[in-house]
């Protein structure tokens, strides 16, 4: 069966694959005819493809998260790989397939992260901002294992959000120790708490992300951590005007740094600051690191990353 970080311009190819997004839209021509807008995944990376001159039973037949036989060409659009479905069904049981096996997980199991993340929280000496911390975890203990950070950009597979946390910890421990200025307790729970809503402001199975919530669509996740510190601080009778809590509620509110990538205010403490640029590292390495991944040995330059301006990574070879 062909991967996906297989294929090449121009190859023919059959194989099982999951529908990780579908949705039907019409071509320009008149008549307008319907055509399925697809996104197939495996373990290895995922490719947008369209299924041509879409007909009512296949618009019936196939739904987001299903797993389908593929064959097809890749080509290439707009200098971005993308397949023409030639022909594709629905996936039975004598095909053999799991869907398990098409998911992309952390490098690291969710056990594993969890027990970190849950170390760091008993280590945050400050009683107040650990209870806070605790609280918010808390109430979604049971997605954070394996949700992801974000539908597509970084950390978008199973387990991407606590990965993406543990990482971000890593480097907020050695910043720490370089800059005797900065907070640890602040900021491992800036860390910890800046996309602890995620879970509630997308909809996942397995990883994947099949869309927004209600809350998620009219409050997002920035808004929804500041207001679970809020609740945390009146259930646990810690003043609302204190220190410890506006610190905490600025670390979340802030860690987009624009208006334009939603946050309402730019950050203006030194774990804010820390705390954006640690977030940023992060997102835009695993980027970095996903793109070369998923890219077969034998070629000089990524795919464009949307998440980097729209920029190829070049491999360097010596």
């Amino acid at each position: 069966m062909t991967q996906i970080n297989q294929l090449r311009n121009q190859d023919e190819f059959v194989g099982f694959y999951l529908l990780k997004e579908l949705e039907v839209k019409q071509t320009n021509a008149n008549p307008p005819k319907d055509y399925l807008d697809i996104v197939l995944c495996d373990a290895t990376g995922e490719m947008p493809a369209k299924f041509w001159d879409a007909s009512s039973t296949d618009k019936e037949t196939f739904f987001p998260m299903g797993l389908v036989k593929v064959r097809g060409i890749v080509q290439t659009y707009r200098e971005k790989l993308q397949v023409k479905v030639m022909q594709i069904r629905p996936a039975n049981p004598e095909d053999g397939v799991r869907l398990t096996d098409f998911i992309s997980s952390a490098p690291i199991s969710s056990e594993a992260l969890i027990h970190t993340i849950q170390g760091v929280i008993t280590d945050i000496a400050d009683e107040e901002i650990q209870a806070i911390v605790r609280y918010c975890v808390g109430k979604v203990e049971e997605k954070l294992s394996h949700y992801p950070a974000a539908k597509t950009h970084h950390h978008a597979y199973f387990g991407g959000l606590a990965y993406h946390m543990v990482r971000m910890l890593e480097i907020g421990d050695f910043l720490c120790g370089q800059r005797a200025f900065l907070n640890p307790d602040l900021l491992k729970a800036g860390i910890i708490l800046h996309d602890i809503a995620k879970p509630e402001e997308m909809v996942a199975e397995l990883g994947i992300v099949s869309e927004y919530s209600t809350p998620g669509k009219l409050l997002g996740h920035i808004s929804m951590a500041s207001q679970w510190v809020t609740e945390a601080a009146i259930r646990l009778g810690i003043a609302l005007d204190s220190p410890k809590v506006l610190g905490l509620q600025h670390l979340v509110l802030s860690h987009h740094n624009l208006g334009e990538w939603g946050s309402p205010v730019q950050p203006q403490t030194p774990e804010a600051v820390a705390l954006h640029h640690i977030d940023a590292l992060d997102a835009k390495l695993q980027m970095v690191e996903d793109a070369l991944a998923t890219t077969p040995e034998s070629e000089a330059w990524t795919p464009l990353i949307r998440g980097l301006e729209n920029k190829a990574i070049y491999r360097l070879k010596w």
